[in-house]
This record gives C-alpha cells, sequence and structure tokens, in this order.
C-alpha cells in the first residue's frame, strides 16, 4: 500500500495494529478521522491518553477501574462471600448484562497457555487463593471459556484450593465447547450460571 503522507502512513500504521483492523481498515478509519471536526478527533485522543494514564485496577478483584475499589467490590449489596473467577472485563460485563449475578468476582486477566508462555504465575491466582485461605469465601464459580486454557486453568486453581472447606463449581455447559464466554447470548450465560454445576463433577464428562 503506497501512501502519499508519511504521516497518513505511520497513523494507519498504528490503527491496524488493533484487533481484527487489516491495513484497509485502518485506512478508512484514519480517513474518517481526517474527514471529522478537529475537535472529535481531540476528544478522542485524550480519551486514550486519558484512559492509559489513569485506568487503575480494582484492588480487590482486579477488575478495571477508575478508583482503588471498583463499584462491584464497594457495592455492599453484593454477596462477598460468592466469588465467580473469569479471565478479563469482558466477560465481568457479559456476566453482568445477564442480571443473574449479585456475588462478586475475580479477574485472572487471562488464561494459562504454554504455548503463550502464559504460566500461573503472569495471572491473579494467588491473591484468589489467598481469599480462600483466610476463610473469606463460601463459592468459588469458575466462569472461564470452555477452551482447553480455560479448563486447564480452571484445574489448576481447582487443584490449589481443593483442600479448603469451600464449594466449587462452574458455570454448565450452556456455553459450547471452544467457545469464549463474551459472545455467549445473555439468556444462555444467565442460565448457565443459575445452574452451575459442582467442579468435580465437570470433571466426568
Amino acid at each position: 500500500m503506497e501512501f502519499s503522507s508519511k504521516l497518513l502512513e505511520n497513523a494507519v500504521y498504528e490503527m491496524s495494529q488493533l484487533p481484527s483492523v487489516g491495513k484497509r481498515t485502518a485506512l478508512r478509519l484514519v480517513l474518517h478521522l481526517l474527514q471529522q471536526d478537529a475537535k472529535q478527533t481531540e476528544r478522542l485522543a485524550f480519551a486514550l491518553s486519558q484512559l492509559r494514564s489513569e485506568i487503575k485496577h480494582c484492588k480487590k478483584c482486579h477488575n478495571i477501574s477508575d478508583v482503588a475499589l471498583c463499584e462491584i467490590c464497594a457495592n455492599p449489596l453484593r454477596n462477598e462471600r460468592l466469588i465467580c473467577v473469569v479471565e478479563d472485563i469482558r466477560d465481568v460485563m457479559a456476566i453482568e448484562s445477564t442480571g443473574h449475578f449479585r456475588g462478586m468476582y475475580h479477574v485472572l486477566g487471562g488464561k494459562i497457555s504454554p504455548i503463550d508462555g502464559i504460566g500461573p504465575s503472569e495471572l491473579n491466582i494467588e491473591t484468589l487463593v489467598d481469599k480462600v485461605k483466610n476463610k473469606a469465601v463460601d463459592e468459588i464459580i469458575f466462569a472461564l471459556s470452555a477452551t482447553m486454557e480455560g479448563d486447564t486453568t480452571n484445574f489448576y486453581i481447582f487443584k490449589q484450593i481443593e483442600a479448603f472447606n469451600i464449594t466449587v463449581s462452574t458455570i454448565s455447559r450452556g456455553i459450547a465447547i471452544g467457545n469464549e464466554l463474551q459472545y455467549a447470548d445473555e439468556v444462555t450465560l444467565g442460565r448457565s450460571i443459575l445452574h452451575r454445576i459442582p467442579f468435580e463433577q465437570s470433571l466426568k464428562g
């Protein structure tokens, strides 16, 4: 792709680094921004810059937040002894949209994937185990995607906490094997949480 402007080429290159954005799509987006009012582009640039410099992670659940404690963890109406373990904020948003879960979350920040160089130490697993050790939890619900990496992560965490007297469950397989949680429809996801099963039972499947 030939460019008449180095500035345009640089902008297209940076835009094309986004997931699922190829060079042609990046060019279309950059040209669109050039056609808009300058203030709109400046607002976008400021929002992204502010996001990158000021975003925080909740000190309790590791969810993305504007302050030290996210709105979910700060809500006294939530059941703090019921914890749903998810991969990232997209899964929190997906589950929250169902309206069927009133507990807390624990965001791992990914899944164990040796091929990608991601081991247990790269994830927020230790703080979850600490919550169990400190007897601050009655039940943990595994809500990772039904993939090999998700199942591996579930099993690893289960082995870390199985000696403690708590309930460990997993969302029912209404979510198809291999599917990412964030793409499940709200009804299916909501039912899979309500009809969760003991984790040990899922190992027999």
